[in-house]
Formats: structure tokens, C-alpha cells, sequence
């Protein structure tokens, strides 16, 4: 595939970008993240509001923004650069049993919260075999092929989460490789459950549990890669319930949001709180934003 002259710019930037080690990563990190909550921008304002709603510590911010912003970081540095020096940050592998036999069973799908670094998870997963990664289009073109550009290595399949992305993954499934799913992002009204997820009602894709319905050989497995104290990287793997593909939607969409709140809470500020995760529409109603107008 040719990319956009934008695209390579834009990699070029992340490859500066990308520079610091880890050391100097956490600092930046941290000013960052200070600054942030000193004018309570809005990454601050989002994160506070999910505290709120989930009734998490509200101390929780501000170490929540740092390792937001060391996933910035992180993936500019992972996106430029090769993999496998990339992996070397990976000093330990929990669960690998589960991934081997699911492997050798045929399909999988990889459900991936934004907990830890999930772009890291990724150049793991496809350096064991072909990887199709379902993701959501960045609202601007040249910021879209940039991504497509940086993930589409070393065989890696990136494939919108729209009605054209479908026949993919079960092209993928249907040859016996892996697909990559981050579970946590906003459906359509159409395309969603309305579930609870930390006791907050919140609308959740339906679509891992039609793929295990279409194709119910696919094993289906949770995993992230766990930031470290050191900076480095643990990766986990943990099976998932039975009923996440299996049985009424209802229960399925409620078993994947209680498995994935599980794991985050392992350590909740590696989750990804600056994502505006409880609004959404119900189909026939006005939609539910729990965020306007503080945090707009």
C-alpha cells in the first residue's frame, strides 16, 4: 500500500519524538502530566470525571496522566522503530501457555484493553504470526495513514472499525490467524450493548460476540502488555469466560465488561481514563453524555 507524503512526515516528527530512553520518558511524563493538572486541561477534566462516575480515588488523576502520556511516548518510540529492538522491553511473559494452545487450535482473538501499552502488544502478538487489528479512524486523514503506516509492519493488518471491516476479520478468522480487538471502544447504537462497566452503564461493542458465534473454533483470549515500574514491560494473558461468545448477546457483552474491569483494576492507573467511555446513544432516545459540559 502507498501512503500520503503527510504520512511520512508525520512518522518522521514521531521518530524525533521517539528519542528519549526510558529514564527521560517518565520525566517528561510527569512534567507533563503536572502541567496538565495545573490548568486542568481537559485530559484532566475527563479523567476526573470518570473517577467520579466509577467512584475510583479521585488521587488517582494525576498518576493516571502520567501514564498516559508514557504511552504517548512509548509509542512514538515503537512506531519507528524496529521490532525487535522494540521487544526487548518485554522482560517477562504471564499466561503464555493459554496463547500457545489457542494457537495451535486454530483462530484467535486477541481482546486488548488501552491498559499498559497495547501498541507494543501488537508488535508482539504479530511477531508470532499475521495479525488483523481492528481500530477506530483518527478524525484526521493524514494522522490516519500515519497510523495505518506505523502499525502495517511486519505482518500487521489494520482494518477500520466500520460496516467495510467486517468481512476482513472473517477472512482473517477463516484462514486461522490472529485477530487484535481493544474491546473499550464506543459502538454505534446499532453496533452496541448498553452493559455496566465499574457499575456505570456504558454502551459496548457486540461484535467479539458475533465473532465467536460465526466462527465459535476461535479461541478467544484477554491480554495487555502491563507497564512496569522500571519502564519495562510484562505481557499478560488470561482466557476468557465461555459466555463472552457464547449464548444471549446480553450475557456476552456482560461477561466481556466484567472480565476487562477485572484486569484494569490490577492497576487502574495504567487504564485509559482521558477516553470519553460512558456516552453513547440508546436507539430511539436522546444520547447519554455524561461529560457536557465540563468536559468539552
Amino acid at each position: 500500500m502507498r501512503y500520503p507524503l503527510s504520512a511520512h512526515a508525520l512518522r518522521a516528527l514521531a521518530w524525533l519524538a521517539g528519542l528519549p530512553g526510558p529514564r527521560l520518558r517518565r520525566a517528561i511524563a510527569a512534567r507533563l502530566a503536572a502541567r496538565e493538572c495545573r490548568r486542568r486541561g481537559r485530559m484532566v477534566r475527563v479523567i476526573d470525571c470518570n473517577l467520579r462516575l466509577t467512584g475510583m480515588d479521585a488521587a488517582m488523576t494525576r498518576p493516571a496522566l502520567v501514564h498516559t502520556q508514557l504511552t504517548l511516548l512509548e509509542s512514538l518510540r515503537f512506531w519507528t522503530r524496529p521490532r525487535a529492538g522494540n521487544l526487548r522491553e518485554i522482560v517477562e511473559v504471564v499466561g503464555l501457555p493459554h496463547l500457545d494452545t489457542a494457537e495451535r487450535a486454530g483462530p484467535v482473538v486477541i481482546v486488548a484493553p488501552h491498559y499498559g501499552n497495547w501498541e507494543l502488544l501488537v508488535q508482539w502478538l504479530a511477531a508470532r504470526r499475521t495479525l488483523t487489528l481492528i481500530y477506530t479512524r483518527a478524525k484526521f486523514a493524514a494522522v490516519d495513514a500515519f497510523l495505518k503506516l506505523a502499525r502495517e509492519r511486519g505482518g500487521v493488518s489494520a482494518v477500520p472499525a466500520d460496516v467495510h471491516g467486517m468481512k476482513p476479520l472473517l477472512r482473517a478468522l477463516q484462514r486461522g490467524e490472529t485477530l487484535g480487538i481493544t474491546p473499550d471502544q464506543t459502538p454505534d447504537a446499532a453496533g452496541g450493548q448498553w452493559s455496566s462497566f465499574f457499575g456505570v452503564p456504558c454502551l459496548t461493542m457486540t461484535l467479539i460476540h458475533r465473532l465467536g458465534v460465526r466462527h465459535p473454533e476461535a479461541r478467544v483470549l484477554l491480554a495487555a502488555a502491563e507497564r512496569l515500574a522500571d519502564g519495562r514491560f510484562r505481557i499478560v494473558i488470561e482466557p476468557l469466560p465461555a459466555t463472552v461468545t457464547s449464548g444471549p448477546v446480553e450475557a456476552g457483552v456482560d461477561a466481556l465488561n466484567s472480565a476487562v474491569e477485572a484486569f484494569v483494576r490490577r492497576d487502574p492507573a495504567q487504564y485509559q481514563w482521558t477516553y470519553k467511555r460512558f456516552k453513547g446513544e440508546r436507539l430511539g432516545e436522546a444520547p447519554v453524555n455524561p461529560y457536557w459540559p465540563e468536559c468539552y
